[in-house]
C-alpha cells in the first residue's frame, strides 16, 4: 500500500490519514512537498526582513555608513534571514522528527510526513506576527496568541516572558497533534506520549527563550 503525502487532510480528515499512512509500506511525493515547504519558510523569512523586521542593529547604525556599506549589510542581512528560514525549515522537518524515532521506533519518513502540517501552522503563526508587528509593534513574545502577554503582568524577568511567550495557541495545537502522532503509531499509552512530548517542548521552548534573551529578533 502506497501513501501519497497531502497536508490537508491532516487537518480535516486526521483518523482516516493515519490509518492510511499506519498502514502504507510507501511514502510517496514527499521530497516534492519537503522542498516547497522549505521554499514557503525561506520565503516568509525573506518577507520580514523586506519589511525590516529586525533591522535595529544595522538601522541604528546607518549614520556612521556610506551608503554602500549600508545597502551590502542590508543585503548580507537578507541573505541571513533567508538561510535561517532554511535551518529553521530543516530543523523541523528533519529534526524534531529524528528525536521522535529516537525514542517510539516510528518509520522516519512518515514523521517527516506529519511534521508538513505543523511547519505549515508555525509559518502561518510567523506571518500573523510580522502583520502584527508592521501594525501594532508588539513583538512575538507578547503577541495576544501567546502567554507572554499574561506573564509580562507578573514578572520582568526577560527569560521567563520569553519562555512563556514561546508557548502560542499555534504551540499548543503542535503538543496535541504530536501526542495523537505517537498515541496512534506506537503502543504507548496515552500518559506517556504526553510525558515525551511535554518534555521534548519544554526543550524546545527553553531553547527559544535562551535565543531570544540574547537576541530577540533572532527568531
Amino acid at each position: 500500500m502506497m501513501y501519497q503525502v497531502r497536508v490537508a487532510p491532516l487537518f480535516f480528515r486526521r483518523e482516516n490519514t493515519f490509518s492510511r499512512m499506519y498502514h502504507a509500506e510507501k511514502v510517496d511525493h514527499l521530497w516534492r512537498r519537503v522542498f516547497l515547504f522549505i521554499f514557503l519558510t525561506m520565503l516568509v523569512y525573506i518577507s520580514s526582513a523586506w519589511f525590516g523586521l529586525g533591522m535595529d542593529v544595522i538601522s541604528t547604525r546607518a549614520t556612521s555608513l556610506t551608503f554602500e556599506d549600508y545597502e551590502v549589510r542590508k543585503l548580507f542581512f537578507l541573505f541571513g534571514r533567508a538561510l535561517f528560514g532554511l535551518i529553521f525549515a530543516i530543523l523541523i522537518l528533519f529534526g524534531s522528527p529524528f528525536l521522535l524515532w529516537m525514542f517510539t521506533g516510528i518509520p522516519y519518513r512518515k514523521l517527516i510526513a506529519l511534521h508538513l502540517p505543523i511547519l505549515m501552522v508555525l509559518l502561518i503563526e510567523r506571518i500573523f506576527w510580522i502583520i502584527m508587528l508592521v501594525n501594532t509593534g508588539l513583538d512575538w513574545y507578547v503577541s495576544p496568541i501567546s502567554f507572554g502577554i499574561i506573564t509580562s503582568y507578573f514578572t520582568d524577568i526577560p527569560w521567563i516572558i520569553y519562555f512563556f511567550g514561546a508557548i502560542s495557541v499555534v504551540q499548543l495545537w503542535i503538543v496535541w497533534f504530536k501526542i495523537k502522532t505517537v498515541h496512534y503509531f506506537t503502543k504507548w499509552k496515552r500518559w506517556q506520549a504526553w510525558l515525551l512530548v511535554i518534555m521534548l517542548h519544554m526543550i524546545y521552548w527553553s531553547a527559544t527563550a535562551a535565543i531570544a534573551h540574547v537576541d530577540v529578533y533572532f527568531l
